[in-house]
């Protein structure tokens, strides 16, 4: 076994209050992944921005209730706790949506895009 520390935490302790702002937090960083936490109320991405990532990321929602909304897709997805999606590498996207009466707490990891 090497030096390195084995470390167990609880994904839901220590919540930040989420307001005024989104809260995002980075659980684990390696070369090529990147697992984050977020906490969001009754946030949304601004009308007419788009999240352009240059990775894929996959996301669960393990608390609370959102939307996503994809840009030239008039539908908007809904969320619910245990819902996950798989968003591409330059997938064009926006949250247009988050419950304002409760946290919304999403697990979301990036990885490298698939060649």
């Amino acid at each position: 076994m090497n030096n390195r520390q084995i470390q167990s935490e609880n994904f839901y302790s220590g919540l930040p209050d989420a307001k005024p702002d989104e809260a995002i937090e980075t659980l684990l960083q390696t070369g090529q992944i990147c697992i984050k936490r977020i906490v969001s109320h009754g946030q949304a991405t601004p009308e007419e921005e788009w999240y352009d990532q240059p990775q894929d990321e996959w996301v669960i929602l393990l608390q609370g209730e959102a939307r996503l909304e994809y840009e030239g897709i008039s539908s908007k997805i809904p969320l619910q706790i245990g819902d996950y999606i798989h968003i591409p590498a330059h997938c064009r996207h926006r949250v247009c949506w988050t419950d304002p009466d409760q946290k919304t707490l999403w697990l979301a990891l990036f990885f490298p895009a698939a060649q």
